[in-house]
Formats: structure tokens, C-alpha cells, sequence
């Protein structure tokens, strides 16, 4: 794949003012640090750079990922091309320097000091975008998000998103202060937000971010990758890559290859491109941190699928067909 051979084109998540453009592809840098095997620096600073080469400009971090250090990757990455970047992150999932897990907070000092640290760590004076990573139930949904639109007030944010945020949490918080953006999983695998969430996101002109579009890898064919990597959480903490589990979804997964076969295109493109089929308020943020993975998604953007393929695909990997929960515990995910 060439810069010439792919025109990563941009889609605009959110609605009238709240109206944020990013490029059609993002790319989510969370794996460079943590959970996703061993890290490495000079190669996640490599992706980062040749994403924004590529155009993909829409660039996804966390605070609570490393925690800390994947903000100061990122803000390294983009130092010198900042007006590039439609630059995200996320607060909420509280962890200390050490690691450990702190729980869910989102006080509205907290979302103050938060995101002053984020900002610090960054690099910069303004987040393009700044999610809830998770709701916190212990407070109410509106002083958060009254919290998060001060933010906007002093202008160190631009646009507010929530993460994993069910039906009527979102509009809770959309009556508060106008939403751009929700982040939450979703793929050809994980589908459960079609029922109430995506129609409340078009109805209120809320953009769709999905993470994990690949299924976690699952759908780029990564599994054995996963498995024999002791450094991967996944193979270990997922239902969907244990037991039984992984045996049906096997079984799935090769079903998708010969589509993509197909196609003439890999299993982790015609991944991509379906969920870019869903909508064009759809901006999806597969992870990676090596540059001929991210050279792979970008190819997604060639990829284009008639209702016939389409119609293929739901018969090769029906909606409720994946076998195991997303997460071992699925408490904090608002359904």
C-alpha cells in the first residue's frame, strides 16, 4: 500500500456546533503502553508519524493507560505537528502511579484535575476531544458533564464524549451540555448497541467511536497471536479467547476469511470496512502499534462492499453468534 493507492477521506461526528471533522480512520494508541503484549517506544512513535502521514489524524489515548505514560507518547508523537491532530482522550477509570485501580470517578473535581493532568502530560493547551472513559453511577450523570462543560467554558476542551454510556445516561448527559461523541466497542462481533443506543446517538446527532472494531483482533486474525503472547491480556482475560468460547468463535472467524478471500483483501480490512459501512457517522479507532498493521487498516478505506457482500457477511458471522461476554465483568458497561 502506497500514500497514493488510499484517500483516507474525513467523516464529522456530532451535530451543528458540537460538529467535530477527524479523519474516517483513527488510530487508537492504548496497546503502545500497555495490555496488548511488550511495548516499544521508537515504534509506537514510528505508527503514530506515519499515521499522520497517511492522514489518519484522529488520535485516541487515555489517562488511565500505562497509566500516564501512553499521554506522554502521544504528546511526543505529535509535538511538532499538533494541528494535525484531532487529538482524544479520557478520564474516569482512576488508577494510581503504580498501577493499581482506584475505581470509577467522576466528581466533578476530579474531571477538573484530571484533565489539567491530561493537558500537562499532552503537551498541549486544548483536547479536541475529552471523554467519560466510564459512568460513574455514585454521581449523578449531569454534575459530571456540568463539570466537563465548564471545560469547554475555559476553552480546554473542545467537544465532550462519554464512553459505554447506556440509552438514557446519554440523554441525561446530552440535556446538560451537547455530546459530540460516544466511544464504546463495536464490530461485526459486538453489536449490542443497535438496539437503543445507535438510534438515541442518531436522534441526538451523536457520532459513533468505536474501539475494538477488529473484535479485539479476533477478526484480523490474530487469535494464535494473542495466545502465544504471555505479555497479551487478552488471552487470558476475555471470555471471548478461553474455552469453549474461542472454539466457536474459531469456527466464525473462518467463515469471515473466506469472505475476505474472497475479496482479495485481508480479514482485518473487510473487518474495517464493514463497520465503515454502518454509517457515516461512524469513525472507528483500531488499535495498533506497529506501522504495517496500521498500513493494513488504512487499506479498509479500498474496500468497498455491496448489499450482496454485506448479506454474506451477516450470514458467515450472525449477529449473536460470538460466543462469550465481552468483558469478564460486564458491571461497569451501561447496556
Amino acid at each position: 500500500m502506497t500514500d497514493e493507492t488510499t484517500n483516507v477521506g474525513r467523516r464529522t461526528i456530532g451535530r451543528g456546533e458540537q460538529a467535530l471533522e477527524v479523519s474516517a480512520l483513527g488510530l487508537g494508541c492504548m496497546g503502545m503502553s500497555e495490555f496488548y503484549g511488550s511495548s516499544d517506544e521508537d515504534e509506537a512513535l514510528a505508527t503514530i508519524g506515519r499515521a499522520l502521514d497517511l492522514g489518519v489524524t484522529f488520535l485516541d489515548t487515555a489517562d488511565m493507560y500505562g497509566p500516564f505514560t501512553n499521554e506522554k507518547l502521544v504528546g511526543r508523537a505529535i509535538a511538532s505537528r499538533r494541528d494535525e491532530v484531532q487529538l482524544a482522550t479520557k478520564f474516569g477509570n482512576e488508577r494510581a502511579e503504580d498501577g493499581t485501580r482506584l475505581g470509577v470517578n467522576g466528581k466533578p473535581e476530579y474531571v477538573r484535575s484530571a484533565c489539567d493532568a491530561s493537558l500537562q502530560r499532552l503537551g498541549v493547551d486544548h483536547l479536541d476531544l475529552y471523554y467519560q472513559h466510564r459512568v460513574d453511577t455514585t454521581v449523578p450523570i449531569e454534575e459530571t458533564v456540568g463539570a466537563m462543560g465548564e471545560l469547554v467554558a475555559a476553552g480546554k476542551v473542545r467537544h465532550l464524549g462519554l464512553s459505554e454510556a447506556g440509552a438514557d445516561t446519554i440523554r441525561r448527559a446530552y440535556a446538560t451540555h451537547p455530546i459530540t461523541a460516544l466511544q464504546s466497542e463495536y464490530s461485526l462481533v459486538t453489536r449490542g448497541l443497535e438496539d437503543e443506543i445507535l438510534p438515541v446517538l442518531r436522534e441526538l446527532g451523536i457520532g459513533l467511536v468505536p474501539y475494538s472494531p477488529l473484535g479485539r483482533g479476533m477478526l484480523s486474525g490474530a487469535i494464535d497471536r494473542v495466545l502465544a503472547d504471555p505479555d497479551d491480556s487478552r488471552g487470558g482475560r476475555f471470555p471471548r479467547f478461553q474455552g469453549e468460547a474461542l472454539e466457536t468463535n474459531r469456527r466464525l472467524v473462518a467463515a469471515f476469511e473466506e469472505i475476505a478471500a474472497s475479496k482479495g483483501c485481508t480479514s482485518g480490512q473487510l473487518a474495517l470496512a464493514w463497520v465503515l459501512a454502518q454509517g457515516d457517522d461512524i469513525a472507528p479507532i483500531p488499535g495498533t502499534k506497529r506501522v504495517r498493521y496500521l498500513e493494513e487498516n488504512v487499506g479498509a478505506l479500498d474496500v468497498h462492499l455491496s448489499a450482496e457482500d454485506l448479506a454474506a457477511i451477516e450470514r458467515a458471522v450472525p449477529r449473536d453468534a460470538v460466543a462469550g461476554e465481552r468483558y469478564p465483568d460486564m458491571s461497569g458497561i451501561e447496556r
